[in-house]
């Protein structure tokens, strides 16, 4: 078994593109074809994650943090990111990390986070955009739905809650191929047209490579005219943050009793309380000041998350209870969830819950 399995698992859930563009994930250190011994999950790489890999026999560490996020131009062990990334390399571990890709995912960071407070009927909170492309191509008529159908089974035209989505007209094509072509309607060297249905389908951006292999294996002609852009569209499944709900409503001492419980804080800073009982609640795991506007456009009775800076509590604007829980409490089960989806995955080796807390806050 090779990293590079490991890592198709993970990106099961976790799609690579699924990231923000501002972020380093991936296999940041190592060969995608090495054999794996073991597995380390844990949400930082620092130099005491690695030796706890190498104690472990672990040649692979899945973090959650990428540790290289800016370039590096040099490698001299001035710092800890330095050192990390050194003793990898000496002691041949890779590290790979999936960050922002695992945030986005409908089963990722913030799913587990409404899972242990016991939310339910959860939804994401920032759906993305971007993630939604369309493929335009033409086709003979007669060919037109054998196409769209081989197109549908490689991940195209689905949206939302409906599959097998497309949009198609027909119209004349014409082309004239030169003395090296070799047609497959018409002859070289005279026009030709064809009866053409133009087929339009969407795509998540993840499948574009099967999408494009499946139009050129499935398409009739030689040379297949197509272009593909991206859209507007929002992806619901896909996004930053979760909001769901309490099966019954919680008494506000008592749900951020609960929250500082369940994420294991020594404190959560909270805005003003409200008077009033928490039933709806928004989640999104690290630094969550951005969508305070999203759980209170999504009507949340309250919202956790991490980082809020001083002026950030003032958006609450008495209409919404905000909790931050610390970033590194907020992301904590991330590990969890990585280890049980690579444990169902892979049995040949061992895959290793980090012991380490690499917290670097401390609460007096």
């Amino acid at each position: 078994m090779t990293i590079r399995d490991v890592t198709k698992a993970i990106e099961e859930i976790a799609p690579l593109n699924y990231a923000e563009d501002f972020d380093n994930v991936g296999l940041l250190v190592g060969n995608y074809q090495t054999t794996v011994k073991g597995v380390l999950v844990t949400l930082d790489t620092l130099e005491e994650t690695v030796e706890e890999a190498i104690a472990n026999n672990c040649n692979l560490i899945v973090s959650f943090h990428p540790i290289i996020f800016s370039g590096l131009k040099k490698l001299n062990g001035n710092n800890y990111v330095e050192r990390a990334v050194l003793k990898a390399i000496k002691n041949d571990i890779a590290i790979y990390a999936t960050h922002t890709a695992l945030d986005n995912s409908n089963v990722g960071v913030s799913a587990r986070m409404c899972e242990v407070l016991g939310l339910q009927n959860f939804k994401v909170l920032v759906p993305k955009k971007g993630i939604i492309k369309k493929l335009t191509t033409y086709v003979p008529s007669s060919e037109a739905k054998a196409l769209r159908e081989k197109l549908f089974e490689a991940g195209a035209g689905n949206i939302g809650n409906y599959d097998e989505c497309s949009f198609n007209f027909d119209g004349v094509g014409t082309y004239k191929g030169n003395e090296a072509s070799n047609p497959t309607l018409g002859e070289k060297g005279s026009q030709h047209q064809e009866k053409e249905t133009c087929v339009q389908v969407i795509f998540e951006s993840k499948n574009e490579a099967a999408v494009i292999s499946a139009l050129l294996e499935n398409h009739s002609y030689e040379e297949v005219a197509y272009e593909i852009i991206a859209t507007e569209n929002i992806h619901q499944d896909i996004g930053m943050g979760m909001i769901g709900e309490f099966s019954e409503a919680m008494e506000e001492n008592k749900f951020l009793n609960h929250v500082k419980t369940t994420f294991k804080t020594g404190c959560v800073r909270h805005s003003a309380k409200l008077e009033k009982p928490v039933k709806r609640v928004a989640v999104l795991g690290g630094s969550g000041s951005f969508a305070i506007s999203n759980a209170l456009r999504n009507k949340a009775d309250a919202y956790i998350s991490a980082d809020f800076k001083y002026h950030d509590f003032f958006k609450a604007e008495e209409k919404i209870l905000l909790a931050d829980v610390g970033h590194y409490e907020s992301e904590q089960f991330t590990k969890n969830l990585l280890v049980e989806h690579l444990t169902k995955k892979f049995t040949s080796f061992a895959v290793i819950l980090s012991e380490k807390s690499t917290n670097p806050i401390y609460y007096l």
